[in-house]
């Protein structure tokens, strides 16, 4: 029976489009999503990412000791291993996004993720052999598998449970971005401590075991909140890809097609919606029909053409990016292994161990995320009059700016270590601790993590924001992929420089000794680095046009 006119219009005010609940049934605003479902997801991130960085974090100390590797080895398996864990979600958002929806991936990815976890436990407790080395990396993998599919659907599955059309929920969302994050990084900060003393001091196989009961735990909280979350569901249109695809296609076929003609068929249309249609205007050539083509021909629309540049104003962004993702790199490797050189001691008889001053980035963002988001946000939203105090790519490159200033500061410790190790002649002793206190160290780990606040919290807003709905799990996946490509650029780059400096029996910057090497050199050359990239990120940014909803 219909509802009477009076009963109507609330009932659909509280129904929430595009969304169903786990019966397939539509969901009400009331009833669903939100914050309340919002916190079971970001307490299931929590956990994965104990259990990531308690792999991670220790995880050049481990290959250059039980596993026996050198300094610069350890360092590039650390950085391929974590390229290919962010590189994965690409494979995993499109199966997603395209097959089997962000719920199911996200609780396959899940047991895979346990898997490997058991596995890598196995590994570490085994005798030295060439059956623990294939076991160990194959589990290490395996992780990588399963993160591949957890990390981009967690996300964008929890900014799904708040809806863009409600003005209110739209506000929340934002919100959800940094608090996310604030999350990911008050996990790791109450247990990274533990888990690298004990893999340090008491078991490789207990301090990897630990974080796979962890994330058994993290499944079992997703399970409780099934019944809560709102689950997106696909509309009858083709799928993004094929949409997008078919745009470039349709363009390439068109290219000998005259301005004359497009100016023509896009009169014949209306004027296409905004300004953004003044970019890449070659795919304009999509809209029109070919000679031979002309009769029964589907042409793209419109839509279709602005989506498509929507997608495609994303890589240069992406790529002036990759820079800040080499720096984001340096933490769990050299400045490990800088920290392991230095005087550790916190009481008499106890030692920090060195991958435990990774706390440091995830304390500053613990503490600034809540004045970012509680007290920066409003006072910059009443000057600026946007939503979320400052725009995206403003906030993405303030903390570009912040990882200069890091590896400047990095560099300058760095020179003052092989200076202390000079003045008390340990150059030649690469055991002998360094009676430098590693505290000199936190500046540089403290704006790691103020930059984190801004980029990485900014990216993760601006890939989840500026693609079409269907594709945001690629969206988050390509923000991923930037960290992965990253890591592989900083394992090239590692590799590059080692043979470059280590010819002709030369001191390599990367030297088993670190007390000889020269990884200041290697901070300058970031810095330089970050500085070019920044000046040009700062040119496209100025000139990129932002979907504003369009394609939700």
């Amino acid at each position: 029976m219909a509802p009477s006119p009076e009963t109507q219009t609330p009932l659909l005010d509280d129904v929430v489009e595009g969304a169903v609940d786990c019966n397939g049934h539509p969901v009400r605003r009331s009833s669903s999503g939100g914050w309340r479902s919002a916190s079971f997801i970001i307490w299931v991130e929590v956990a994965e990412r104990v259990a990531y960085y308690g792999i991670s974090s220790n995880l050049i100390s481990f290959l250059t000791g039980p596993m026996g590797q050198s300094t610069a080895t350890a360092a590039e398996n650390v950085n391929i291993w974590s390229g290919t864990a962010s590189l994965l979600p690409l494979l995993g958002a499109f199966v997603a996004d395209s097959f089997l929806g962000r719920y199911r991936i996200i609780i396959a990815a899940s047991l895979l993720y346990i898997m490997g976890l058991g596995l890598l436990t196995v590994s570490a407790v085994l005798p030295s052999s060439q059956l623990q080395v294939l076991l160990f990396f194959f589990s290490l993998y395996l992780v990588a598998v399963g993160q591949g599919g957890h990390k981009p659907c967690v996300q964008a599955f929890g900014a799904d449970q708040f809806d863009r059309q409600d003005p209110e929920e739209c506000k929340a969302k934002s919100s959800f971005f940094n608090w996310w994050y604030f999350g990911i990084c008050a996990g790791p900060l109450l247990t990274l401590t533990v888990l690298d003393y004990i893999q340090d001091n008491l078991s490789w196989g207990l301090g990897f075991g630990l974080p796979c009961i962890v994330m058994a735990f993290a499944l079992l909280i997703f399970l409780l909140g099934t019944r809560t979350y709102r689950y997106s569901i696909k509309g009858d249109e083709e799928s993004p890809f094929v949409r997008i695809g078919k745009v470039f296609a349709a363009a390439l076929r068109n290219w000998r097609t005259t301005p004359l003609a497009i100016a023509s068929e896009e009169e014949s249309r209306g004027t296409l919606p905004h300004q953004s249609s003044q970019q890449f205007k070659f795919l304009n050539k999509a809209l029109v029909a070919p000679d031979d083509l002309k009769e029964n021909a589907k042409v793209c629309t419109i839509a279709e053409v602005e989506e498509a540049k929507a997608v495609l104003r994303l890589f240069p962004i992406w790529v002036t990016c990759l820079v800040y993702a080499i720096v984001f790199a340096q933490f769990s490797t050299f400045f490990t292994k800088q920290g392991a050189t230095m005087d550790r001691t916190f009481v008499p008889g106890f030692d920090i161990p060195a991958a435990a001053l990774q706390s440091f980035i995830s304390l500053v963002i613990i503490i600034f995320i809540p004045i970012y988001d509680r007290i920066f946000v409003p006072i910059a939203r009443s000057l600026t009059r946007e939503p979320s105090g400052i725009t995206m790519l403003q906030r993405i490159g303030t903390g570009m700016f912040i990882s200069i200033i890091s590896m400047v500061v990095a560099a300058l410790v760095e020179i003052q270590r092989l200076q202390t190790a000079k003045d008390y002649d340990l150059v030649d002793m690469p055991s002998a601790t360094v009676p430098m206190s590693v505290w000199w160290l936190v500046p540089q780990y403290l704006l790691t993590g103020l930059a984190d606040v801004f980029t990485m919290v900014g990216l993760q807003e601006f890939f989840y924001d500026q693609v079409p709905k269907e594709l945001r799990s690629v969206g988050l996946a390509l923000y991923l992929s930037i960290f992965g490509v990253g890591s592989f650029l900083s394992s090239f780059l590692i590799s590059v420089i080692e043979e470059a400096t280590s010819w002709a029996g030369h001191t390599s910057w990367f030297s088993n000794n670190l007390n000889c090497a020269h990884l200041d050199y290697f901070y300058w050359l970031l810095a330089v680095l970050s500085a070019v990239q920044l000046a040009i990120y700062m040119c496209i940014a100025k000139s990129y046009i932002y979907n504003r909803g369009g394609m939700a």
